[in-house]
């Protein structure tokens, strides 16, 4: 027994201390259906009175920092971590969107700069490192595109084998990096959440790691090493207000537990405000907060990546909101796009549609006065514009050639 962490379930908080892969509680997921949320979904825990006293208490924080928040990780060292650099990524303070007349700080966190351009590296390293560590040199995931990507890029680094079952509609870009590195692209005519389904059935059949999201408890531990590096960067304080793009409900979750473990140290006496951003035509998660039975209706959005029917981290989500109070918002495809366009044009930032929405969605919820002066804002960007460039071809116009002669600049420049 590892004695370093162990899992309690989100529903019934039934806890197990185990080495062995365990993905779902397994008296919760008995009852599992196909048009609802997953149940038994795990949590990871640690030993926080433990971490304290093997810790120097004058500076548990910089002795956290010393050793990369080691002991808040489900890993007993780096040894197989991915030689590729993961997170670290830049919280750029930007004086747009009138923030000055409203007199809020504004924080952009660009994960755009990971390895495979996007946000989902942080739970693919780990997977990966947990992986490597336990010999297990196969791994199968679904995805809409990034998290696939994500994993095939990693597994790469690593000499892993990688399957990834995705939506046969999952952009281009992000099908192309999938094969480019090496992964076995497995594309499904449907909708993502069968191709989920399809690959637990998958890993069921060939014993093959399976890095879903939620679904495999590590993803959340992976993303929620942004919660540090935020707290870090901003020399210890905490954010007022953190906007986060939401499908799943993991990143969102992760970012809740990042800060959470914190607060069970001691380190802070405060969870931020996380503000959920989904598209309207994608809201499953935040429309079914306050509803005594789930229900679903089809997602259309131009964000795929938070184009989600059934969110499989309802539960986990749901629960982190009501516990400290979280806030939500939806933004409509037009508002991503012109939160997209105006955060490019603001900042030198191109963000994929999804992480526009975070963006789109700090806008709307400012014009509506509630960010009082003086907060600290972070909005996530999760993921890179060129990962889906057809999204936003009829919002810009391409200019027609011109003959390479001189005459013909006095066109442009009068």
């Amino acid at each position: 027994m590892n004695g370093k962490y162990y899992y309690q379930c989100t529903n019934c908080k039934a806890e197990y201390r185990t080495d062995e892969i365990i993905y779902l509680c397994p008296v919760c997921s008995k009852e599992n259906r196909d048009d609802q949320p997953a149940k038994g979904i795990l949590k990871v825990l640690f030993d926080y009175d433990g971490i304290r006293k093997r810790l120097p208490s004058g500076d548990l924080i910089d002795a956290l920092k010393d050793e990369n928040f080691l002991s808040l990780l489900p890993l007993h060292d780096f040894t197989n971590w991915p030689k590729l650099r993961i997170g670290n990524t830049p919280l750029y303070n930007f004086d747009i969107s009138d923030s000055s007349k409203t007199g809020f700080e504004l924080y952009l966190k660009d994960d755009s700069q990971n390895p495979t351009f996007s946000f989902k590296d942080r739970a693919s390293a780990l997977i990966s490192a947990w992986a490597k560590e336990n010999k297990i040199w196969t791994i199968i995931t679904a995805s809409t595109g990034n998290a696939g990507s994500s994993l095939a890029g990693i597994s790469a680094s690593q000499g892993q084998k990688s399957y990834i079952f995705v939506p046969a509609s999952a952009p281009l870009a992000k099908l192309t990096q999938i094969v480019m590195y090496g992964a076995t692209l497995v594309a499904v005519n449907g909708t993502y959440d069968q191709a989920f389904d399809l690959s637990v059935k998958a890993s069921e059949l060939f014993g093959f790691y399976n890095r879903n999201t939620a679904f495999n408890p590590l993803t959340i531990e992976g993303k929620k090493t942004v919660s540090f590096e935020i707290f870090d960067q901003l020399n210890n304080r905490v954010p007022d207000y953190i906007f986060i793009p939401v499908g799943d409900g993991v990143i969102l979750s992760g970012v809740y537990k990042g800060f959470e473990d914190l607060m069970k140290l001691g380190i802070i006496s405060k969870m931020p405000v996380m503000v959920s951003v989904q598209a309207e035509g994608s809201n499953n998660l935040v429309a079914n907060i306050s509803t005594d039975h789930f229900i679903s209706r089809p997602s259309k959005t131009i964000a795929d990546s938070i184009s989600v029917d059934i969110p499989r981290n309802f539960y986990m989500s749901v629960d982190y909101i009501k516990t400290y109070k979280g806030q939500y918002i939806t933004v409509s495809d037009e508002e991503i796009i012109r939160g997209s366009i105006r955060l490019s044009r603001s900042t030198g930032i191109f963000s994929e549609p999804a992480a526009a929405a975070a963006f789109a969605g700090m806008i709307k919820y400012r014009d509506t006065n509630k960010i009082p002066a003086g907060s600290k804002v972070v909005v996530m960007l999760t993921g890179s514009g060129l990962k889906d460039l057809k999204s936003v071809q009829s919002s810009i116009r391409l200019p027609s050639p011109i003959e390479p002669v001189v005459h013909l600049l006095k066109q442009i420049f009068n």
